[in-house]
């Protein structure tokens, strides 16, 4: 009995608290920093390192041969590069704000060059560092909204270990500092709805936090307008629910706050409008509307379910890397481990609805995920910008699922609340709302189902653990997901140069020369990712470390390749032979024949994303 009240006041205690977070930081430092240098970076890895040293891309030369070090030089940290430098070239150069980039500025000049290029490490550090800040973060999300210990420690674990949290906080780009905007911004909403939900005003402190929250949010990914878009809708239906008993409720103070928070975050959203307009049409990004979800309907339906799906778990299934057979026995198992939990999650839901304290937040992130998807879908469908296409597109809403599942599965462990039976008047009440009719229906069927689910007093014990342990395998589950993203086994995957540089060292006997179309940045980011490969394998051979590359840049007037197939025609016909000539990512007709270059067939495919093609080119007689 005093071991159970000992271990009652250590769980009660501040001190717990502090060390359960601690223990879930901990681990989501572990899966966040583990490995994390083991990659050459992809081509928005080399697009970020450069913009934030201050570089630019226009210094590698196009349409003729450059050698390895030339190719880097944008990754090279240069000493009299400052803030100003990364301003001037990412407003010139890309469609990123400036916000992220000011920052990995400054964090990268804490860390020495490595062969003279910028360390990987430290650029992948920052956004894993922001990425375990996040786990504090929705502790406190967790405590505000829902102002319990246990959906706290919940939701924390779920950011800890969840996939797709991890995937993006080893990345070198800037999507977990919007990640930690975004549950910024949704505690402010949290805040100012449980403030009208009470008709208080809100604090002139939060509104103003919730207007710089915005404005940072948009200076550091355009697409935060999706959670300020979203956020407002939820405080449209906030507003329209309130109207009904009257519109002049919508002239009270506390919300003419909340209309003063609006115009700041509308000022703080038009002084970018400029550049936000700039993406549509605009090279770089042109990508996103390659997909045609008016014809292929289903596809991006499809996408947006399995890039969630990650958020809670992700078994070994990269298609191109692993035998096929694994990645079925994980779609099966996926799929088994989600029905088998669904039962229990519905529950818990169920349980969270009853709730007074729960019910409203729990509505909040609901409106605002509906939300954001749908703004997504009127994007993918509407306007033919496919925000499925990419993942890491789904940061807006990330947050917030794993707050409402933190909240659901916080219901699950707590299930037991609901098994002892029900006194007589308990049910005379149930009945008589049935016969009233004076009962919503989500919470009717909540108490018809634990009804049922009470029918045996004996099995409180055993219902007790159960939802105690799909809490642990749900957890367990995710760290597993975490381990197959560190492992990168799974289909959260980014162009891999570190698998096509292999088969061109492997294949090639000769001298090298790497050639690709060129539309922009992103084409020579790719072909950094390769040149970075080539200098970091330790038994690299000296074709692979002499290798040239050449950039088939499209004319912007024509936009065709002609003249720069010429160019590279030309070239390939002064070239010292004998030579291995392989194209990557090459998309433009062009004469090989002519130049006494022939297919080698054993070398042709895909690999890490990349296509190629190699050719053999012997001496001329």
């Amino acid at each position: 009995m005093s071991n159970r009240y000992w271990s009652k006041n250590i769980i009660q205690s501040p001190l717990f608290d502090w060390l359960l977070l601690l223990i879930w930081t901990g681990i989501g430092a572990i899966v966040r920093f583990a490995r994390l240098a083991s990659l050459p970076p992809w081509t928005d890895e080399c697009a970020t390192i450069a913009f934030s040293l201050g570089n630019g891309f226009h210094s590698v030369p196009l349409n003729g041969l450059i050698g390895l070090d030339v190719l880097l030089q944008p990754l090279s940290p240069l000493p009299d590069r400052g803030v100003g430098a990364v301003i001037e070239h990412l407003m010139a150069e890309s469609t990123h704000p400036p916000v992220y980039f000011v920052l990995a500025h400054l964090w990268m000049k804490l860390f020495p060059a490595i062969d003279g290029l910028a360390s990987i490490w430290a650029a992948r550090a920052l956004p894993a560092l922001l990425g375990v800040a996040s786990i504090p973060a929705m502790f406190g999300l967790g405590c505000l909204a829902f102002r319990s210990r246990l959906v706290a420690y919940i939701t924390a674990g779920m950011m800890a270990v969840s996939p797709y949290g991890i995937f993006l906080a080893k990345d070198a780009r800037h999507y977990t500092l919007a990640i930690l905007l975004v549950i910024a911004s949704l505690s402010c909403l949290i805040y100012t709805v449980r403030a009208i939900q009470t008709k208080q005003i809100l604090p002139i402190g939060v509104g103003l936090v919730w207007v710089v929250i915005n404005s940072l949010g948009i200076a550091t990914h355009y697409f935060f307008t999706l959670s300020i878009c979203s956020s407002a809708i939820v405080l449209l239906g906030k507003a329209w629910q309130e109207s009904r008993a009257g519109w002049h409720i919508l002239a009270k103070p506390y919300w003419r706050r909340i209309y003063g928070v609006a115009a700041g975050t509308l000022v703080g959203c038009l002084v970018w409008l400029g550049a936000f307009q700039s993406i549509n049409g605009s090279e770089p990004t042109s990508w996103i509307y390659d997909g045609n979800p008016n014809v292929e309907w289903f596809a991006p339906i499809g996408r947006l379910v399995i890039w969630i799906a990650s958020m809670l778990l992700l078994l070994p299934s990269a298609v191109t890397i692993i035998p096929t057979w694994i990645v079925v026995v994980s779609g099966l198992v996926t799929i088994i481990f989600l029905v088998s939990i669904w039962t229990s999650l519905v529950g818990g839901f169920q349980i969270q609805q009853e709730n007074p304290d729960t019910r409203l937040v729990l509505q909040v992130l609901g409106g605002y995920i509906i939300s954001a998807i749908a703004l997504c879908f009127i994007f993918t469908y509407g306007l033919g910008m496919d925000l499925t296409l990419g993942a890491r597109f789904q940061f807006v809403y990330f947050p917030a699922i794993i707050a409402w599942l933190g909240v659901i599965l916080a219901g699950v462990w707590e299930s037991n609340q609901l098994d002892a039976p029900e006194s007589g008047s308990q049910k005379g009440q149930i009945d008589n709302k049935i016969r009233n009719n004076s009962v919503r229906l989500p919470t009717l069927m909540s108490q018809i189902i634990s009804r049922l689910s009470v029918s045996h007093p004996s099995n409180s014990q055993h219902l007790r653990e159960k939802g105690k342990t799909v809490v642990v395998c749900i957890l367990l589950m995710g760290l597993l997901g975490g381990l197959t993203v560190i492992g990168n086994l799974g289909y959260l995957q980014n162009h891999r140069p570190d698998i096509l540089a292999p088969i061109i060292q492997q294949g090639s006997h000769s001298p090298i020369l790497i050639a690709t179309t060129h539309k922009h940045h992103g084409q020579t980011g790719r072909m950094m990712g390769l040149a970075w490969e080539f200098k970091g394998l330790r038994d690299i051979n000296s074709a692979a470390r002499e290798s040239k590359f050449f950039l088939a840049h499209r004319d912007s007037t024509t936009s065709t390749y002609t003249d720069a197939v010429e160019v590279f025609q030309k070239t390939l016909s002064q070239v010292k032979r004998p030579l291995d000539l392989w194209l990557v990512d090459f998309r433009a007709p062009v004469d090989l024949e002519s130049q006494q270059c022939f297919p080698d067939q054993r070398y042709r495919g895909w690999a890490g994303e990349y296509k190629y093609k190699l050719y053999r080119c012997p001496a001329f007689p």
